[in-house]
């Protein structure tokens, strides 16, 4: 169980990782944060399908065709947390070393965005509070990692759960041939 669950959740921390990595370097280039979020999403559920394939793999090869929900929520739920921390740890390097001023785009970007969308003097205001607020936080390496994680975790939970319902199977249900 170690090994499917060590293998997978490398497999899938580098796989997010690296959408991350592309996704970010080409928004960063562009200083066009748009769409970025939802292929880092869509990156995600594709590199966490690993929960899926890692719990099934489990189940069928080494103990029986049989799991528990219990059980097969652990082993993604361990695969979660090596992705998870693969892609934060990526996040790590990418932001300290090649992407410094990832803050200070990202908020100009959040405000040219608020601008266009006729938000009005008082309410850019209140919006360069909140967002110059997110970047002093962030100058914290431990805020750094915990936004992270905040980004990827969730997902990988929500992966786990749906897995751990569909691929659960008991010594009491009946065998479909």
């Amino acid at each position: 169980m170690n090994r499917i669950i060590l293998i997978c959740g490398l497999i899938s921390g580098v796989v997010v990782s690296a959408f991350m990595v592309s996704t970010v370097s080409m928004c960063y280039k562009m200083e066009d944060f748009e769409g970025n979020m939802l292929l880092g999403y869509s990156a995600m559920l594709l590199s966490f399908s690993m929960i899926f394939v890692g719990v099934k793999n489990y189940r069928d090869k080494y103990n029986h065709g049989m799991v528990t929900f219990g059980k097969a929520f652990k082993i993604g739920l361990f695969i979660t947390l090596i992705a998870s921390t693969v892609y934060v740890i990526v996040w790590l390097i990418d932001y300290y070393l090649f992407v410094p001023d990832f803050m200070d785009k990202y908020v100009a970007h959040m405000m040219r965005q608020a601008q266009n969308e006729g938000a009005t003097a008082a309410e850019l205001g209140e919006k360069a509070k909140e967002l110059n607020g997110y970047k002093e936080l962030y100058r914290s390496p431990l805020m750094v990692i915990l936004f992270t994680y905040a980004e990827v975790l969730p997902i990988g939970l929500a992966v786990s759960l749906i897995s751990a319902w569909i691929l659960k199977k008991t010594g009491s249900q009946p065998q479909v041939a």
